[in-house]
């Protein structure tokens, strides 16, 4: 639809409601010196020739980049379903006899996120892994009445920070983090062993690949957490899922996340897809929507909105979860991705991050540079590097990583590397020489 703005006659009106004279009295409360008393200088308009020149333009960089958003090659066939104007929308599918396709991608991917995970069931979508990660904690307290959240050190520290803003206005709660060790990088198994047994009431959270890229010792995580009231494993990057044991093999309450990976670009950190799986038993209690399979009043296979009393259609305070938007066109790239690339192109894809990260590391190994962490990785590590060998590497046009010792001050000059199929042995050695 057009915008139309508003007209003299109809903001006279707002304005007397208001009890305000003119626009400017909206704004009274901003001190002045923070007002623009201009217009912005914006250049243009252009043409799209004109446009798209000055974007050829830009200098392209080799990104080395990860800790939670991904850069992997989308098959265009992605961009053009994703694009088709039946699908282009983010909103939820309510009237389900017009939404039959909608519907269908999201029943399509929820089948395959499943399958991925080895759970129960899934759900149509969260806003992102942190996200999924607070509304796991959520659905813990609402389903097992734990009293202490549980958090590895070593999952994405974003993550936690979100999970700490949702769960800090619940009175008798207890958020604490099992540390990491020094050493491997991996969780501290002494200690986590030591905190459920203190308090049964806990529900643990971690992940694996961590935030540094090591790949935590699972089966000794899941013999620990088998008298737990609730756990839960976190993946943020679902192309590991490729060659790494499911995650439902392990026992786990739940499993959530983040699957940018399948089929979304990184853009500018976001829109992103929050994945959420869990057992049948807590198919109540989950948040998000879940789309199912069921006949109409004809006997006609039909796709609709199901178990929909659980969310936000009901009393706010009853509800399993409050957003109250989903990441369809995310689903619907994520669904595309998946069924084009299949189990044996996830596979491949999932061996060349690998033996990319396991090249660069022999490169390094030759050159006398160790990684932080001993502990076995998926496609991330964790180096030191100096300040001057950022500076260099970000003058040669390379992104060098992400440099995490803001959130681990122990862990100086610190910088998570991050390899994908996208990185060539070229751009390796590149980065080799440049540091």
């Amino acid at each position: 639809m057009s915008y139309v703005s508003l007209n003299q006659e109809e903001k006279e009106r707002l304005f007397e409601k208001l009890g305000i004279t003119n626009t400017g009295d909206l704004f009274k409360t901003i001190p002045e010196r923070f007002l623009l008393e201009r217009d912005l200088k914006i250049p243009g308009p252009y043409d799209e020739q004109t446009i798209e020149s000055m974007l050829s333009s830009n200098p392209s960089r080799v990104v080395f980049a990860g800790g939670g958003i991904y850069r992997h090659y989308i098959p265009a066939v992605v961009d053009t379903i994703a694009s088709r104007q039946e699908f282009y929308t983010s909103y939820t599918p309510y009237q389900p006899e017009i939404s039959q396709g909608t519907l269908q991608v999201i029943f399509e991917y929820q089948s395959m996120m499943t399958r991925l995970m080895h759970m129960d069931v899934s759900n149509a979508s969260m806003y992102d892994g942190a996200t999924a990660l607070a509304e796991a904690c959520l659905m813990a307290i609402r389903a097992k009445k734990v009293k202490r959240i549980l958090l590895s050190k070593s999952i994405n520290p974003a993550y936690r920070s979100v999970v700490r803003t949702y769960l800090r206005s619940i009175d008798g709660l207890e958020v604490e983090e099992v540390p990491f060790d020094s050493i491997t990088g991996q969780v501290d198994l002494d200690v986590l062993k030591k905190a459920t047994m203190a308090n049964k009431r806990s529900a643990f959270f971690i992940q694996s690949p961590n935030y540094f890229g090591i790949i935590e010792p699972m089966d000794e995580v899941a013999s620990i957490m088998q008298d737990a009231a609730f756990w839960g494993i976190v993946v943020t990057e679902a192309i590991s899922l490729g060659i790494m044991r499911p995650p439902g093999d392990y026992g786990p309450d739940v499993v959530v996340g983040d699957a940018q990976s399948f089929g979304n670009p990184p853009s500018a950190g976001g829109p992103l897809l929050g994945f959420f799986c869990t057992k049948r038993e807590y198919v109540r209690s989950m948040p998000g929507r879940l789309v199912g399979l069921t006949r109409d009043k004809d006997g006609r296979q039909a796709f609709c909105l199901t178990l929909a009393t659980r969310e936000q259609h009901i009393r706010r305070e009853k509800a399993t979860s409050n957003i109250c938007s989903n990441q369809g066109l995310c689903v619907l790239r994520a669904a595309v991705y998946l069924s084009t690339v299949g189990p044996r192109g996830l596979r491949t894809i999932a061996e060349q991050c690998a033996s990319g990260a396991r090249y660069l590391l022999a490169l390094l190994g030759k050159r006398g540079i160790g990684t932080v962490f001993t502990g076995p990785v998926f496609n991330e590590f964790v180096l030191r590097i100096d300040d001057g060998s950022r500076e260099r590497a970000s003058q040669a046009g390379i992104v060098p990583g992400i440099r995490i010792d803001g959130y681990y001050p122990e862990l100086t000059d610190s910088q998570l590397i991050t390899v994908t199929e996208m990185n060539s042995e070229r751009d390796c050695k590149w980065l080799l020489d440049i540091m």
